[in-house]
C-alpha cells in the first residue's frame, strides 16, 4: 500500500545501525533518508551523497528539514527516524522534525517498523549477519487531521504521529513474531 507517486513521509522506528539502509532498500520508490551528519565524513560517507541521503545536524536540524520539505514539494519520498537515535524502537519519544514536516508539507505519512536488526542483548551498533531474518513492515498512508501550523500544532502532530508509529510497531511485532530488543518474553 505504498503510494506510487506524490510526496510521502516515512516515519520509522530505530533499533539498529542497519535500519537506514534497510529502510532505503525496502521503500519501493527512490527515497531520501535523514542520516546523522557524522556518517557523511566516515569511510562510507560517499555512499550517502551518492544515494541522495539528507545529512542532519542533531543539534540544529533546520537546514535538513528545509531540504526535506523541498524534496516533498517535488513529490519525493523522505524517510525519518522520529526517535532521533537508536534505542528500543518503541517510539516512546518523537522529536518535532517529523511533525514539522507533516504539518508544513501536508504529505501523507507511512509508518514503518524495522524488526530483527538488533537482537536482545546486542549493542545499538550491532550489524546482523548475512541472511539474517530482517523485517520492514509498512502501514497504509495516513493523513494528519486538520492541525494548525505553529507550536501548538507541532505538539499535537508529535502526539498523533507518536501514537500512530507505536501502534504500527505493535502491529508489526504481532504480525511477524519478531520482538523488539528488551521485549523478549513480555509479549
Amino acid at each position: 500500500h505504498f503510494p506510487k507517486d506524490g510526496p510521502v513521509i516515512v516515519a520509522c522506528n530505530h533499533i539498529g545501525v542497519v535500519d537506514g539502509p534497510l529502510l532505503h532498500g525496502c521503500i519501493p520508490r527512490g527515497s531520501h533518508i535523514f542520516v546523522k551528519k557524522e556518517f557523511f565524513t566516515s569511510k562510507l560517507g560517499f555512499l550517502m551523497d551518492w544515494a541522495g541521503q539528507i545529512p542532519v545536524d542533531r543539534e540544529n536540524g533546520r537546514a535538513s528539514l528545509l531540504t526535506a520539505k523541498d524534496l516533498l514539494d517535488e513529490g519525493r519520498v523522505v524517510g525519518i527516524f522520529p526517535e532521533g537515535t537508536r534505542g528500543k524502537g518503541r517510539a516512546e519519544s518523537v522529536h518535532a522534525g517529523v511533525a514539522w514536516l507533516a504539518v508544513n508539507s501536508g504529505a501523507p505519512i507511512v509508518y514503518a517498523a524495522s524488526l530483527g536488526t538488533r537482537p536482545e542483548g546486542a549493542s545499538v551498533g550491532y550489524v546482523p549477519a548475512p541472511r539474517s531474518k530482517l523485517h520492514m513492515v509498512f502501514s497504509p498512508p495516513h493523513i494528519l487531521p486538520d492541525i494548525p501550523r505553529g507550536r501548538a500544532g507541532i505538539t499535537e502532530a508529535m502526539e498523533v504521529i507518536g501514537e500512530g508509529l507505536r501502534a504500527h510497531v505493535d502491529y508489526a511485532v504481532e504480525l511477524t513474531g519478531i520482538q523488539l530488543p528488551g521485549d523478549e518474553g513480555t509479549r
